[in-house]
């Protein structure tokens, strides 16, 4: 039972882990722009998956925004929403402060269908119809055609050096329960077996003790 309570845990955590990346780390897709525009957006529940207002700029309720928003088409026909937000200085570390500018570069490179331009956009985060959740926009260029090959190497860099850290971790770790902690169960256990012998003599000397004495009588 204790078993499964581990690797339970254990791809709880992970699955955390996976999603939380997956979130965050930077994806391309390959579209045709098909439009742009703002839009007064109630935020509330969903918050969490809105980055803040655009540095420099108020709004007068909380919880409703002027997003910016991007419009495009996959070449097997699926369509994409993004959202354009600045993400300033809160995570996700983009750094981005150039929504207007990005959504004039957007805007410029709208095409027809029956002249298509192919672009990639860089983005992180889910599309979530249910939830009103927009992946965030943060670059986008044009390519060659739908199917130019992008290497993610911003992903294959983080997600090395995370790797590398979480085995540098592991060792340590490895090697501070083999210096520390193996020891300390081991003392621990000899004194328990100690304790276990010394009680074990005290009864039988206390058995020996009242054999005696019905003996006596």
């Amino acid at each position: 039972m204790w078993t499964y309570i581990k690797w339970g845990f254990r791809l709880t955590i992970l699955a955390i882990v996976a999603a939380f990346l997956h979130y965050t780390l930077p994806q391309r897709d390959v579209v045709r722009l098909t439009g742009t525009y703002n839009r007064l957006t109630e935020v509330g529940a969903n918050s969490i998956f809105y980055a803040s207002p655009d540095s420099g700029t108020t709004t007068s309720t909380v919880d409703r925004r002027d997003i910016r928003f991007i419009e495009a088409v996959f070449p097997d026909g699926g369509v994409m929403v993004y959202r354009n937000e600045d993400t300033g200085w809160i995570w996700p570390p983009y750094f981005k402060y150039d929504s207007s500018n990005l959504q004039a570069e957007a805007t410029n490179l709208v095409s027809p269908k029956e002249k298509p331009e192919w672009v990639a956009v860089t983005h992180y985060g889910w599309r979530m119809p249910i939830f009103s959740i927009y992946p965030n926009a943060v670059k986008v260029r044009p390519v060659e055609g739908p199917d130019v090959r992008l290497i993610p190497w911003v992903n294959i860099v983080v997600l090395s050096l995370l790797a590398l850290a979480f085995l540098m971790l592991w060792r340590m770790w490895a090697q501070f329960k083999e210096r520390m902690i193996d020891p300390a169960v081991d003392d621990l256990n000899t004194k328990l077996d100690e304790l276990d012998a010394s009680a074990d003599a005290a009864r039988d000397k206390a058995r020996g003790f009242w054999s005696r004495l019905f003996g006596r009588k």
